[in-house]
């Protein structure tokens, strides 16, 4: 992706969408970045998640309800599938960066980006050398307050909580919104409009048509420097040095 990326910008091409995570090295993802800003080009990072139909109604919801006050999320992998999927070593190392980040920054882009961050990891897998299990809590630029964890090596999924004054939006799986209402525990599903989320793979359609739009960094498309800001956060969960 990033020696992709570097010759499609020195060959001219103004508009990039480049696959998660772009990069897999901080160097990288911080050269395209600079390069894109040198040739008066955008580049930008497909996380597809952000254009889910649960995610896009979900936001106009935390908006009216006043944004988000805390936040918690899941970013547990299977082994068995992990494993099958991908054969090259070095590349089911790099899962968190290649594929955990997708609920990462689903997260980050709802609930705002770290601005404190305490990260913990333990363990170590064959097939993933920076650990097994995580955990962590910070602050995000938005001022709420967010936990998260997961664990390579126990039963788990993908999920994220997102809080308000008002509601609890939960997102397990991503695709679908439920709702807890204040002083309240029955949790119930929101009636959103997926028909484009049916009919395309999830959050594809809106993402693409946001990048060929007249104006793709005005909409909710990552930005390679937004993920330059992100990536050392990725890296700290991890548990590796930046």
């Amino acid at each position: 992706l990033e020696e992709c990326s570097l010759q499609l910008l020195k060959a001219g091409v103004k508009n990039i969408l480049i696959e998660k995570p772009g990069a897999l090295r901080k160097e990288g993802i911080e050269q395209i970045n600079k390069t894109s800003k040198e040739l008066n080009a955008s580049c930008f990072i497909a996380y597809n998640r952000r254009f889910y139909s649960s995610v896009r109604t979900a936001k106009k919801m935390i908006a009216d309800d006043g944004g988000v006050t805390s936040f918690s999320f899941e970013f547990t992998e299977w082994p068995k599938t992990v494993l099958a999927a991908i054969t090259d070593p070095e590349e089911r190392n790099q899962i968190l960066l290649n594929n955990s980040s997708h609920v990462i920054d689903m997260a980050f882009f709802l609930g705002g980006h770290p601005k404190e961050l305490s990260s913990y990891h333990s363990g170590s897998l064959d097939w993933h050398r920076y650990g097994t299990v995580f955990a962590g809590a910070g602050v995000s630029d938005t001022g709420a307050l967010f936990s998260y964890q997961a664990n390579y090596n126990a039963p788990g999924r993908w999920g994220a909580e997102i809080l308000t004054a008002k509601h609890r939006y939960i997102f397990r799986p991503l695709e679908k919104l439920q709702i807890q209402e204040m002083n309240s525990v029955k949790i119930s599903e929101v009636d959103i409009d997926d028909a484009i989320d049916t009919e395309f793979k999830p959050g594809l359609y809106k993402e693409v048509e946001a990048f060929l739009g007249e104006n793709p960094s005005a909409t909710d498309l990552c930005t390679v420097e937004e993920q330059c800001k992100d990536f050392d956060y990725y890296c700290g969960i991890r548990g590796d040095e930046v």
